[in-house]
């Protein structure tokens, strides 16, 4: 298996230890984890237990191997033929001794959850910025509801729900302060070293950028779990990645799971960026009727609750819309899946999609998309944060490049072609807030300083 440890996103194999200590601003508080502070991995067990020996499959045996081994069976029974299996997992990077007490995909989970970057996703934006509002979405409570609809899924789907929650977790890992916004304006910064993707960002925060464990950098995780977070890739990067990117090289699909999480983050944002939205006043009741998929399911609660309105009437209304998504991309899965009978994940590989929605119902998810785009995303107000977010972005990068001794000592680098990347590491981890305050920091003059 390739060591894409110096591929993905142009990551540098060059980690210090010293990292945290680098980071510390005066208070003792570490700027880029602003939400918790600097890393010490919580979770128990998984320090002592790791050994890498080599790439490849995780190490077998040992003296919990009886109990991981009844655990698996317990957990995978009732499992799917087609479903990722555990214990038929590609492996991680480096050899580990199997968990004790928890499956492969569990410790994935259980490593994602634990890590600095997961953390982060607190004060990341999903549309609106941290200091809009305290009770909008964020890129933690986002993941939170892609998880709860992709295990939900994947239960009635009879697949791995563990390895379903472990992808949904970690998508977002990688994505830069102040949402899309912000990704974009890295990628044209980028745009000569290699551009910047919040996909592979995200693998390269599990691959290389977390520093929790003594024996590799990185969290470890199992080929299946990666290949989730790598939703989308060129060839020229799939090219680097070796196993991983050979999928896109080949036309070949993801794991069930892979595919479960990828509609369940849609299912997620578009019904929580319109709750949120009716929050913030840029969109309105009046607005909304003009979308199917909205209006009948409004008009089906005030027909059967007529005394309830305002949030909780909203709340009612998006529960069902959501409701009838799930419902529906499970029926049509389970008819794809009749149809094209595979009998074991390469079968699942080989096919074409099989995790989807109906033609009707992903017809009136298209038309809440364009709708959303249209009036949210789209809307003065909305673009106004995020041409200030693009100016901050573009201005800490051009900072840092002018002259890379104002970064963090870690993320300087004596490779001039290297150097970019490190900015864009060291920009990708930061917050909003953490993003507002280093912007102030470097071009704003105040007693301060």
């Amino acid at each position: 298996m390739s060591d894409t440890r110096s591929d993905i996103q142009g990551a540098s194999p060059a980690r210090r230890a010293s990292r945290r200590e680098d980071h510390r601003e005066g208070n003792g508080a570490a700027p880029q984890a602003e939400a918790a502070g600097p890393a010490a991995s919580a979770e128990a067990g998984a320090q002592s237990d790791t050994n890498p020996a080599a790439h490849g499959t995780p190490a077998r045996g040992g003296a919990h191997a009886p109990l991981a081994s009844a655990l698996l069976a317990g957990l995978e029974a009732g499992l799917a033929p087609y479903a990722a299996h555990s214990s038929q997992s590609r492996g991680r990077r480096f050899a580990e001794p199997p968990p004790a007490a928890r499956s492969e995909f569990q410790r994935d989970r259980d490593r994602i959850v634990h890590s600095t970057a997961f953390r982060r996703l607190e004060y990341k934006t999903q549309v609106f910025v941290n200091h809009e509002g305290d009770l909008f979405r964020t890129r933690l409570t986002h993941s939170l509801e892609v998880a709860q609809i992709a295990r939900s899924v994947a239960r009635n789907l009879r697949v791995n729900e563990d390895l379903v929650e472990a992808i949904s977790l970690a998508h977002d890992l990688g994505h830069t302060p102040f949402g899309h916004a912000g990704q974009d304006a890295l990628n044209e910064c980028m745009r000569d070293h290699g551009g910047f993707e919040h996909n592979l960002q995200s693998l390269a925060v599990v691959d290389e950028l977390e520093e929790h464990y003594g024996a590799f950098d990185g969290l470890n995780l199992c080929f299946e779990t990666r290949e989730g977070i790598l939703k989308h890739c060129s060839r020229e990067h799939a090219r680097r990645l070796g196993e991983l990117g050979e999928r896109f090289l080949l036309g070949r699909q993801p794991s069930l799971e892979a595919q479960i999480a990828n509609i369940a983050d849609e299912i997620a944002y578009n019904n929580h960026d319109v709750d949120d939205g009716l929050r913030s006043g840029l969109l309105t009741i009046e607005q909304l009727a003009e979308v199917e998929l909205w209006q009948m399911h409004y008009e089906a609660a005030r027909a059967e609750y007529p005394q309830i309105e305002g949030r909780r009437l909203v709340h009612e209304t998006v529960r069902r819309i959501i409701n009838t998504l799930i419902v529906d991309l499970i029926e049509e899965t389970s008819r794809n899946l009749a149809s094209h009978a595979p009998r074991s994940l390469d079968d699942v590989r080989a096919a074409p999609p099989l995790v989807a929605h109906s033609e009707g119902v992903a017809a009136q998810a298209a038309v809440l998309k364009r709708f959303l785009y249209r009036n949210l995303y789209r809307h003065y107000r909305v673009m106004r944060m995020a041409n200030k977010a693009r100016r901050i972005v573009k201005g800490l990068f051009e900072a840092f490049s002018d002259d890379p001794r104002l970064l963090p000592p870690a993320y300087q680098t004596h490779d001039e072609a290297s150097q970019p990347r490190q900015i864009a590491h060291y920009i990708a981890g930061m917050t909003d807030r953490y993003a507002l305050k280093e912007y102030r920091r470097l071009f704003v003059v105040s007693d301060d300083d």
